[in-house]
């Protein structure tokens, strides 16, 4: 029992358990400003002249503020682990890369700034893992492409997104679509084109969209227009009410904004471009005059017959305002697009790649536009296809008389070809005739008009069925005819004549039709096949050949010449001296000896003679003897 007390008397002396002291805080970075002494921690730099994020950030800050440096890129473990973020500032840097994955770890981040950099592009995995993400502000970059999935991870808590002052020409509308909580929405001062129908329709609480200074000739109706009923009153407007902004835009003031006109507005100063509205204050135009022209269709294919097998292209031009969409129908009542026998081009022209018999029939063209619609019929006939080609066939087809620019009257075959084709157009005038047409160049004769006073030329217009172009050409008053040259071959004219005068009334240059006419030129002849490789390569060893031989028969022949020049002697080996005797000078007033006579010689070539002077006076056998 003595114990106890013992030990409650020791009890008081054993050490307390210390608390748990907190963690050490990181060294606030060089000329920056770090409150770390009470929540909630912020890192402060700017304009710190930082050229990269500092890697000894304390990273249980809830504020970082990095705007105003020269940081270039952010990488992957500049901001690892800072999942206590909630507002980040990187404006004003010249920021070009941003990693993917770079923001992953701040998932309780609110706002973003990146205003004020060099980004060119926004990709889908350089916003992951921003779930909690309210602002988020792009200004003022160099942004030509976002993305569809960039704002994915986002798009359920974004309140406010800025993209304004970029270089955007498309927007992924989709995307920008499931914005379902943003209030403010910058699109102004890019290059956007168009917006398409109900882009904004899911945008139930955007309270601010601008789109000023952008490329847009018109605006479509929204569905989210027409629940507001004032737009863009931002003095004493209703909380619900929408502001919207977008002038300076080169707006086309016809019936398609007809519904925008109709909204009171007091304080913009939108202005119209275009057509006979352009530069006239949006506002100040009435309603009556926004207006839209229907579809005339100006420019058909004459009716156009093809072998199987091979392509047509079928033409349809329109015009109207706003300017027409061109569709076409099949003989079947179906409407063609793009597809693997089948391109319909923007401008009208429907091109078959590959036409089968079945196709031919009547082909529809349905011009359409905000002002109604009109149609074209044009007719293709698919014929059977051309009879096969042998691969080493050679021959030509027969040849017509003269050259592709000789005239010849036209053809039974070629005149009902061209009295098909001129009744889908305007009627004939028999005034004007083509009596004479080949493949390139046509003979066109007209009455004289004299008759008509103060003639002083006549003018001819004529443009082919492929194109739209049209070409003149001014002919002598006292002329009667023309030759037309440089056609297209197989192709179907339209032509013209018209008389230019002088009015006696008004003293003006004055025209007055003398008459039409559609005419097709000659198909251009086929020409010859090419001659084949084996006859090629057999041609040039024979010639080859031949130079070779006659190359050796001169050779030969030369040395036959030189031979016989030599006397029969090699040319290479000298004929033999012919024998002399000894001569010698006359030395110290002393007689030598004298000139032996020679041995008579045959009659023959006579050599010449070699003599040796001062030679040696005792012969060559003999040495002196002493002085």
């Amino acid at each position: 029992m003595a114990v106890l007390p013992l030990l409650l008397c020791l009890l008081p002396l054993a050490p307390a358990s210390s608390p748990p002291q907190p963690a050490t805080p990181s060294p606030c970075p060089r000329r920056c400003r770090c409150q770390t002494q009470s929540l909630p921690l912020s890192v402060l730099c700017p304009g710190a002249g930082l050229l990269f994020v500092p890697p000894s950030l304390d990273r249980r800050a809830a504020e970082l503020r990095l705007a105003d440096n020269f940081i270039a890129a952010v990488r992957r473990r500049d901001l690892a682990n800072m999942t206590g973020l909630l507002h980040l500032s990187l404006s004003r840097n010249t920021i070009r890369h941003v990693a993917a994955g770079a923001f992953a770890d701040l998932r309780a981040l609110r706002a973003l700034h990146l205003d004020g950099n060099r980004l060119t592009s926004l990709g889908e995995g350089q916003l992951r893992g921003l779930v909690n993400l309210r602002h988020l502000i792009l200004s003022n970059n160099q942004l030509a492409a976002l993305a569809a999935g960039a704002l994915d991870d986002c798009a359920e808590t974004l309140e406010d997104l800025d993209l304004s002052y970029n270089n955007l020409e498309q927007l992924p509308w989709e995307a920008l679509g499931r914005l379902g909580n943003v209030n403010t929405l910058g699109l102004d001062h890019n290059l956007l084109a168009s917006v398409p129908a109900g882009a904004f329709s899911r945008l139930h609480k955007l309270a601010r969209l601008d789109m000023t200074s952008n490329r847009l000739t018109t605006i479509p109706p929204d569905p989210l227009f027409s629940r507001l009923p004032l737009l863009a009153r931002p003095r004493g407007s209703p909380a619900s009410a929408l502001v919207l902004a977008f002038g300076g835009n080169p707006l086309h003031c016809n019936c398609e904004l007809v519904w925008l006109r109709r909204l009171a507005r007091e304080d913009d100063l939108e202005a119209c471009a275009s057509p006979a509205l352009g530069g006239r204050y949006f506002w100040a135009v009435g309603e009556e005059e926004f207006v839209c022209e229907p579809p005339v269709v100006t420019h058909r294919s004459p009716p156009l017959a093809v072998p199987a097998g091979r392509p047509a292209a079928l033409r349809c031009r329109a015009v109207g305002d706003p300017e027409p969409r061109v569709r076409w129908v099949s003989p079947q009542g179906r409407l063609l697009g793009n597809s693997s026998r089948a391109r319909a081009f923007p401008n009208g022209t429907l091109e078959l790649l590959v036409t089968e018999p079945g196709d031919g029939g009547i082909f529809t063209c349905i011009a359409a536009n905000a002002a109604g619609e009109a149609t074209a019929a044009v007719e293709l006939t698919v014929g059977p296809p051309p009879p096969p080609q042998l691969a080493n066939s050679t021959s030509c087809d027969p040849p017509r008389d003269g050259d592709p620019d000789t005239l010849t009257p036209p053809s039974a075959a070629s005149a009902s070809a061209s009295a098909k084709a001129a009744d889908a157009g305007p009627p004939t005038d028999r005034g004007v005739q083509v009596t004479e047409h080949g493949a390139t160049a046509a003979l066109v004769q007209w009455p004289d008009q004299r008759p008509i006073p103060g003639i002083r030329m006549y003018q001819i217009q004529y443009n082919s069925s492929a194109d739209d172009i049209l070409v003149y050409r001014m002919i002598p008053a006292d002329s009667s005819s023309f030759l037309l040259t440089d056609l297209a071959s197989g192709r179907t004219y339209d032509l013209c004549v018209l008389a230019v005068y002088e009015d006696s009334a008004t003293g003006l240059t004055a025209t007055r039709p003398v008459g039409c006419n559609r005419f097709s030129t000659e198909p251009a002849l086929r020409p010859c096949g090419a001659p084949h490789a084996p006859f090629l390569g057999g041609t040039m060893i024979i010639a080859l050949g031949g130079v070779i031989v006659a190359s050796v028969l001169v050779f030969i022949f030369v040395l036959l010449m030189r031979y016989k020049v030599h006397g029969g002697q090699p040319p290479g080996k000298a004929k033999a001296p012919a024998p002399v005797s000894s001569v010698c000078s006359q030395t110290n007033g002393a007689l030598g000896p004298t000139l032996a006579p020679p041995a008579p010689e045959p009659a023959a070539p006579r050599a010449h003679t070699v003599v040796q002077l001062d030679c040696d006076p005792w012969g060559p056998s003999h040495e002196p003897t002493g002085p």
